[in-house]
C-alpha cells in the first residue's frame, strides 16, 4: 500500500494493538506482521537491506553466521535470501525450536542461505553462540569469509528495535509525557536493551517486566543482582530460551554511564570461568531501576493462552503469554498505568502448544498461517552436524561453499 491509503494503514494499525477486556489498560503489541511472522523482521529488514546497499556500492561482500532459537534465523535467512552481497549461514539447535520455525529456514531455496541444524545441544543456542565466538577469534578465518552477524549483538539491530517501544508508546497514551508499564517476553536482553535506551532517549516507561520462562537468568539478575548460568530447561516458549543474556552487558554499561567498563570485563570474566557472578549493591540498584522480573512456568503459560482464548477471544502465543502472565504477578507494583505486552511472534509457529493449551485436536483459524501452511508442503533443504563436531565440520563446509564462489566469479 502506498503511504497517503490511509484507510489501509488504519486497518494495519488495528490489527498491531489490541486491547484486552479482561484486564483494565491492558494493550498486547503484535510486532509479527512481518514476512518471517516475529518481531525480528522490523530490525533484520533494515539491518540487511543496510548491508546489502553499502556492500553493494563499494564492491565488497560478507558472510552472515547466525544463531537462533526460533526468530532470528528465520528473519535473516528471508531478508538474506537473493542478496547479491550476502552468503547467510543460520544455525539452529535441532529438536528444540517448533518444526513450522524449522521449516521457515530449511524449506528456503535461496542459493545464498544455508541452514545448520545442530543435534545435541547440552545449552541449546548458547552452544551455537559459543562455536560463533571462536570462528570471530580466528582472524584469518574471519578474514577469509569476510564474517559478520545480524545478531542481537550487532548494534544496528538493536537501535532499529527501539521503534517498536515508541510506536507502542504514541498508540496507547492520551497524550505525550504519560507514563506506562510495559512488559517484554526476555531471553538474549536485545529487545529490553532496546526498551532501555528508549528510555534513556526520553520515552515515558516507569517500569519494564523482564518476562523469563523457567530459564530464569534475567529474573536472577534483576531481582538477586547474580548472573549465573545453570542447566538450561526446554520450555514451550523456545525463542527465549537462553542461558547467557549477553545483551545484558551492552545495557549494564548504559546503566553504569560507561564508567565502569573495567568492573563489567571482570564479571563477564568470572561468569566464563565461573559459571556465575554477584554484582555489588550500587551497581545492582542502577541496573535494577525501573525494572520488576518474574519467572513464568509452562504451567502458566497454558493457563494464560487458554485464559485470554476464551476471555477475550484473542490467542497469544507462547511468548506473548509469558509477557502477560509476568505483569500479572507484577500487578500491584505496576500500578494503574496503561500496561503494554508485547507479542513476538505468530502462534502459527507453535501450533502443538496451542492445541495442549487449548485442550482441542483442532487449531482455531487464529493458530493458522498460509505461509506457514504452505511450507508444511514443501522440500527441505539442510546442513545436519552434532555439536561436538560443528566447529570443525562448519569450517569445512563453509571454506568449500567460499572456494566455489570464488571460482564462479
Amino acid at each position: 500500500y502506498t503511504i497517503d491509503d490511509s484507510k489501509m494503514i488504519g486497518k494495519l494499525a488495528k490489527a498491531l494493538l489490541r486491547e484486552l477486556r479482561s484486564r483494565k489498560a491492558t494493550y498486547i503489541l503484535e510486532l509479527f506482521h512481518g514476512p518471517s511472522l516475529s518481531f525480528k523482521d522490523v530490525g533484520q529488514a533494515f539491518l540487511i537491506n543496510l548491508f546489502q546497499f553499502f556492500l553493494e556500492r563499494r564492491g565488497e561482500h560478507r558472510t552472515l553466521i547466525v544463531a537462533t532459537t526460533g526468530d532470528t534465523g528465520p528473519a535473516c535467512a528471508h531478508f538474506t535470501a537473493g542478496k547479491s552481497s550476502l552468503e547467510a549461514w543460520v544455525l539452529y539447535p535441532q529438536g528444540m525450536i517448533s518444526p513450522e520455525q524449522e521449516r521457515q529456514m530449511t524449506t528456503l531455496m535461496a542459493e545464498n542461505v544455508h541452514s545448520v541444524g545442530v543435534a545435541n545441544c547440552p545449552d541449546g543456542g548458547d552452544d551455537l553462540d559459543l562455536v560463533i565466538e571462536r570462528l570471530f577469534a580466528d582472524q584469518d578465518f574471519k578474514q577469509q569469509l569476510q564474517l559478520s552477524s545480524v545478531n542481537s549483538i550487532n548494534w544496528g539491530r538493536v537501535l532499529m528495535q527501539t521503534v517498536h517501544y515508541f510506536y507502542g508508546y504514541l498508540r496507547v497514551v492520551d497524550q505525550v509525557g504519560e507514563q506506562i508499564n510495559v512488559s517484554v517476553p526476555s531471553g538474549a536482553f536485545g529487545n529490553l536493551c532496546a526498551g532501555a535506551i528508549a528510555r534513556k532517549m526520553g520515552l515515558p516507561v516507569r517500569h519494564f517486566v523482564v518476562a523469563n520462562s523457567r530459564n530464569a537468568c534475567l529474573h536472577r539478575v534483576f531481582s538477586k543482582g547474580v548472573f549465573s548460568k545453570e542447566s538450561i530447561h526446554e520450555t514451550l516458549t523456545s525463542a527465549i530460551d537462553i542461558l547467557l543474556p549477553y545483551n545484558f552487558w551492552r545495557y549494564l554499561h548504559f546503566a553504569t554511564n560507561g564508567k565502569q567498563s573495567a568492573d563489567i570485563q571482570r564479571w563477564m570474566q568470572e561468569v566464563k570461568t565461573c559459571g556465575s557472578t554477584t554484582f555489588d549493591s550500587k551497581t545492582h540498584a542502577a541496573f535494577a531501576e525501573g525494572f520488576l522480573s518474574c519467572s513464568v512456568s509452562d504451567t502458566d503459560i497454558q493457563r494464560m493462552i487458554k485464559e485470554v482464548y476464551h476471555t477475550d477471544d484473542y490467542l497469544l502465543d507462547p511468548h506473548g503469554a509469558v509477557a502477560l502472565a509476568a505483569a500479572d504477578a507484577q500487578a500491584r507494583q505496576l500500578g494503574d498505568l496503561k500496561l503494554l505486552c508485547l507479542a513476538t511472534a505468530h502462534p502459527a509457529k507453535f501450533p502443538e502448544v496451542i492445541k495442549e493449551a487449548l485442550g482441542t485436536e483442532e487449531l482455531p483459524p487464529a493458530a493458522r498461517h498460509p505461509e506457514i501452511e504452505a511450507a508444511k508442503q514443501k522440500a527441505e533443504r539442510a546442513h545436519r552436524f552434532d555439536c561436538s563436531v560443528l566447529e570443525e565440520e562448519l569450517r569445512a563446509v563453509m571454506e568449500e561453499r567460499n572456494m566455489v564462489a570464488d571460482a564462479l566469479e
